[in-house]
């Protein structure tokens, strides 16, 4: 098996081919001919089929972004449990403080660094990209899609 290149903050975001280079075409190319159909030939039947492919194409992207919403819930739980193990007590009381995002950002650091990141995170309220960009060591999640 190859091994996989490092991950870091300039290679980490991840494309999923068949949503991104074949469903979203055809969803979205279908959606706008239907919209040129109805505007061109107004009916019930290209109006019918115009709402038909908007809700296939709304259905496809609340499916995407409904398995986003769950990898994030699992990320925010397994970041608290990993920061209730790696945290002192002063700033592991102060775990619930950080936001969903925050947490999302802070699962690629590594385990030495997560101490001083959290309490720069709470300190100066960093985005997610900005602990993203502090990151020294990067922890990689090639599982996220």
């Amino acid at each position: 098996m190859a091994e996989r290149k490092p991950q870091t903050f300039a290679n980490h975001t991840r494309l999923d081919p068949l949503f991104h280079f074949f469903l979203v075409p055809i969803f979205g190319g279908s959606t706008f001919a239907a919209i040129a159909m109805f505007w061109h030939q107004p009916g019930w039947h290209t109006g019918w089929r115009f709402l038909l492919i908007a809700g296939a194409t709304v259905a496809i992207f609340k499916m995407r972004l409904y398995s986003l919403k769950v990898q994030d819930r699992v990320i925010r739980l397994e970041e608290r449990l990993r920061l209730s193990s790696l945290l002192p007590e002063p700033l592991r009381s102060r775990i619930p403080e950080l936001t969903e995002q925050q947490l999302i950002g802070l699962r690629f650091a590594s385990d030495g660094e997560v101490p001083y990141l959290v309490e720069r995170t709470l300190l100066e309220r960093l985005s997610l990209a900005d602990i993203k960009k502090s990151i020294q060591v990067w922890r990689p999640d090639y599982w996220r899609v």
